[in-house]
């Protein structure tokens, strides 16, 4: 009888749906789902966890904004997260909402136990209340606060920036201070408890040492959330509600504990800085009431920051994932996310960094790696995989430790979860693999018979390379390292972290015969400006007016549908199609844009009082572009100005593509500028 697996459960905080998810959301359920595929491909057990956090009073009043129950705003909110964790492709073996009524159940359970042996007690709340970070602040801990004219506090900012009311009412408190001295002795007894350390020791200095309060766990001014079974007027505040969800998605105190005997405590619990208090403090807190295990590890990780400050929508520098997959792929979306955060820090998404990054590590250094890889084995090996064998070249064994170096570093850091670490140890066997082709050079010895052993052994290196690269990276990536197998005639179910080393490279597999490029080059400049223009606009610019916003927002749906009919992607209205401006121009000049291969600048007389300028992707097609000046063409002329390059671009020239070649639409040289195309 085979022995059973280890078992490993990792969570991700439970996601607020007051909004659409952006890519530093998504960041900590692609880290989590990075590590629950590899400790998978390792012979573990998994059950990971994520889902979402829908009550309290934002709900509620996000409701009635858009004219629906609280119900009915989670239910569509939900399920828009879910689509995005597909899209993802998020492995998760549960989605839990905390409106599920199983959930609900286990809540009361829980909170009148706790009322039971005198962990919760009756009492009268008067703080400051932030309903943005659903959380209560005393007056010492607000950023900010705000006197009338005899000093006294009237309101004042949270540390998030957002605003807190006075809010005074009967609620239910947890005894957390009881617990303050137990919680300092954890601690100490379990120093990695939180990671990184640095974490546990701002707990302490900021929360615990001034004296740990107690924990207003119930509301009354709102009704949804989680009614207390005794005491119905009250719900159940949202951190209480929440927290308890990594136990109740088990089956804590259900008929069935199976899951929860089997799982629990937590291998990793998994959450953003910002809300790394009450997973480290009340929620430790609460198991230890309740008698139970603490989880193995509480691993807090910090912002994706925008130009220095965090991502947020009020600020207008949100970017969503769906976005850039659907431009880019999903693995360079992953690979960037977990590439771009240092372990436990903040990381800084730029655009020029983003598409360096995809073009430098996945298109120039893996991409083309494989590319050579598989048309040299194609050319030299009849397509064949040779045998693997050590020591034939003098290069051999400088790559096989490095090798085994990277996979040994490599598991260290992916169990220490610094998973950029780890893909920079990766693309260290990346590097070495291309250089070894410099070294070996085997277009001179397949030229040379006598070396026929020599350039075998070659390719079996650079293959068994590619094999070993391809496992490492596919916890992050889940398409690439399929195809890479593919194209070596591997069988991509075989990806396997389990023992894994260079020389276990099957012999005589078949190569594709062509490989495809699974990692594209891109335009920097093409790319930089589209990304840029994907940033998602304030909300507050829109301006305080109902009707300015609902102006603004026509506008933008306008402005969408004329940009989708020049890009001729779908059918519209003859309305729309009349909204376009074509113009006869002349070009009187062109040249390349210095630093962009596939840019060229126009100098058009268009028929307006100066020159018109306009940058064309089209200079691969036109290698002599002084060729086209005097020429006739036809622009778009109304298209909103863009900067590209630090050019200004003012419209669009017209192009016919066939088969892959592309041409200027010329226009007769009688025809006068500016003229009208009707």
């Amino acid at each position: 009888m085979a022995e059973p697996k280890p078992t490993f459960y990792i969570t991700t905080p439970i996601y607020y749906p007051s909004g659409r998810l952006h890519i530093g959301n998504s960041y900590t359920t692609i880290a989590c789902d990075t590590v629950a595929r590899y400790k998978r491909s390792n012979g573990y057990d998994v059950f990971f966890l994520t889902g979402t956090d829908e009550h309290g009073l934002k709900i509620e009043d996000k409701a009635k904004a858009n004219h629906q129950t609280p119900q009915e705003y989670v239910d569509g909110m939900a399920t828009q997260i879910k689509q995005l964790w597909k899209t993802l492709e998020i492995s998760n073996d549960k989605f839990i909402r905390t409106t599920d009524q199983e959930h609900v159940a286990a809540v009361q359970k829980i909170f009148e136990r706790l009322l039971k042996q005198g962990d919760i007690y009756l009492g009268e709340y008067e703080g400051w209340y932030s309903e943005d970070d659903e959380e209560y602040f005393t007056e010492t801990q607000l950023a900010e606060v705000y006197h009338d004219e005899n000093g006294k506090v009237i309101g004042g900012k949270a540390p998030s920036g957002h605003e807190v009311s006075l809010v005074k009412e009967q609620s239910y408190f947890f005894k957390m201070s009881k617990y303050a001295d137990w919680l300092l002795d954890f601690y100490h007894s379990h120093p990695h408890f939180i990671q990184p350390e640095s974490r546990m020791t701002e707990m302490i200095n900021n929360f615990i040492k001034p004296g740990l309060e107690d924990l207003a766990v119930s509301r009354t001014t709102f009704t949804w959330g989680v009614p207390v079974t005794s005491d119905p007027k009250h719900v159940v505040y949202v951190w209480i509600d929440a927290l308890l969800n990594y136990i109740t998605a088990l089956g804590y105190t259900s008929d069935d504990e199976g899951l929860f005997k089997k799982y629990w405590p937590a291998d990793v619990q998994m959450v953003g800085k910002e809300i790394v208090r009450f997973h480290s403090i009340y929620w430790p807190i609460v198991l230890h009431a309740l008698g139970l295990e603490m989880p193995k590890e509480l691993f807090a990780h910090g912002w994706l920051l925008m130009k220095d400050s965090k991502m947020s929508k009020s600020t207008g520098n949100v970017i969503y994932p769906e976005t850039l997959v659907d431009r880019y792929g999903l693995d360079a979306v992953r690979y960037y996310l977990m590439r771009a955060m240092p372990y436990g820090n903040d990381g800084n998404f730029t655009p020029e960094d983003f598409v360096n990054r995809l073009n430098y590590d996945l298109a120039n250094d893996l991409g083309n790696l494989l590319n050579r890889t598989v048309a040299m084995i194609n050319k030299y090996q009849g397509g064949q995989l040779p045998a693997f064998k050590s020591g034939v070249t003098e290069f051999d064994a400088d790559l096989e430790q490095t090798a085994a170096e990277v996979i040994t570093t490599y598991h260290d850091l992916m169990n220490q979860m610094h998973f950029a670490d780890a893909l920079a140890e990766i693309w260290k066997l990346v590097a070495r693999t291309n250089k070894y082709i410099d070294e070996t050079e085997p277009w001179k010895l397949a030229k040379d018979d006598a070396a026929s052993d020599q350039l075998a052994a070659v390719m079996a290196h650079l293959a068994a390379s590619l094999r070993v690269i391809a496992t490492l990276i596919s916890p992050v990536m889940t398409h690439a390292p399929k195809e890479i197998f593919a194209q070596l005639g591997l069988d991509p179910a075989t990806l396997s972290m389990e023992n894994l080393a260079l020389a276990d490279l099957p012999a005589g597999k078949q190569v594709v015969a062509k490989g495809t490029p699974i990692f594209p080059r891109l335009d920097t400049d093409e790319e930089v400006d589209f990304i840029q223009g994907q940033m998602t606009k304030s909300e507050k610019t829109k301006g305080r007016a109902a009707m300015a916003a609902k102006a603004q927002k026509q506008e933008a749906a306008n402005n969408a549908e004329d940009t989708e009919l020049v890009l001729n992607k779908s059918e519209i209205r003859f309305d729309k199609f009349e909204k376009i401006e074509l113009r006869v121009a002349e070009i009187k000049a062109v040249d390349h844009v210095e630093g962009a291969d596939k840019l060229l600048r126009f100098q058009l007389d268009a028929g307006d009082k100066g020159l018109r300028q306009i940058l064309s992707g089209i200079a691969q097609w036109y290698p002599e572009p002084a060729s086209l000046v005097g020429k006739k063409v036809i622009i778009v002329a109304n298209l909103k100005p863009r900067k590209m390059r630090g050019q200004i671009s003012q419209g669009m020239l017209l192009s016919a593509e066939h088969d892959g070649d592309v041409k200027l639409v010329i226009a007769p040289q009688d025809l006068v500028n500016g003229s009208s195309v009707e």
